[in-house]
């Protein structure tokens, strides 16, 4: 089986750092704290982390899982404020980094969205989300998340 996210398993603290206000053209951040649980199912082919932002009062669940026969993750989010099951973003690793891709909207306005996993070792990872609102030419990227895991 596919064994691209074992590296995520176990806990974690999360320093974010996320755009105020998307696409807006502003560069207001906030950083805020979260903390993640993460396990694994389907013998590697499957990757499920539960994300608490405490400061911020809601939680999220990613859920993934490994197509076989296309090779590529698909990547679902869920945010405990709206319940709703995002639409997922596609991809997969190459020399340890994966760059995932999809569709969504934003603010009403469709838009292209990317997940970025890099700087993995064993005890840390970057996480970083990208919107881009003209078909890809270019790209805003909105929020970072530097995973340390916890002893």
């Amino acid at each position: 089986m596919n064994s691209d996210f074992d590296f995520l398993h176990g806990s974690w603290d999360i320093d974010n750092r996320r755009l105020v206000k998307p696409l807006s053209g502003r560069d207001e951040w906030e950083e805020f704290p979260s903390f993640a649980v993460c396990r694994g199912f389907f013998d590697g082919a499957g990757v499920f982390d539960e994300i608490t932002f405490p400061t911020k009062g809601f939680k999220g669940v990613s859920i993934r899982t490994f197509d076989v026969e296309r090779e590529l993750w698909a990547i679902y989010w869920i945010n405990s404020e709206t319940g709703v099951l995002h639409n997922p973003v596609f991809g997969a690793f190459a020399d340890g980094k994966g760059v995932f891709h999809g569709d969504e909207t934003h603010e009403g306005r469709p838009i292209r969205m990317r997940y970025t996993w890099s700087e993995i070792t064993p005890t840390s990872a970057l996480w970083e989300q990208a919107f881009s609102a003209d078909g890809e030419k270019t790209w805003e990227t909105n929020w970072t998340m530097r995973h340390t895991r916890r002893a």
